[in-house]
């Protein structure tokens, strides 16, 4: 860093300089003086320049942080997102299993229910033709007394 080394020397001069008898002024050589103002002028364009690289980079860091932040909340946006729907696929899925489960229970009432119709019309039926049959053992009977 030229420009504070050339700061320091400048302060070292006016520290090192006679002082004026009865006054707080000093007498300082102009042509040191000038020599150090040179000096400053030559290195205060390095010295801004690197300043200016630096904020330069700041605002590139600054940028590049504030858009991977951008892509960051995009990314967890999506994935609530994606949850949510999954979130709703499932209760959508839930939905239909349930109403699945109800037919089904409601058709199998219907198929026992049915069942037990059909096996009762079977059983009506052999019994009506059980009571034929004892009947005619009956009758047979009746006729082997006679």
């Amino acid at each position: 860093m030229e420009l504070f080394n050339v700061l320091n020397e400048l302060e070292e001069l006016i520290e090192e300089s006679p002082k004026v008898p009865m006054t707080r002024r000093i007498m300082v050589d102009e042509g040191r003086i000038l020599d150090y103002l040179d000096r400053i002028r030559t290195s205060l364009p390095e010295e801004v320049r690197q300043a200016k690289w630096l904020v330069k980079e700041r605002d590139k860091v600054l940028s590049e942080s504030k858009k991977e932040a951008q892509r960051m909340l995009e990314d967890v946006t999506r994935e609530i997102e994606k949850r949510a729907d999954d979130s709703e696929i499932v209760k959508q899925a839930e939905q239909i299993a349930e109403a699945t489960i109800k037919k089904a229970e409601e058709v199998a009432g219907q198929i026992r229910l049915g069942a037990r119709e059909y096996a009762d019309e079977i059983l009506q039926g052999l019994e009506e033709k059980l009571g034929k049959i004892v009947e005619e053992i009956q009758m047979g009977r009746e006729e082997l007394r006679k």
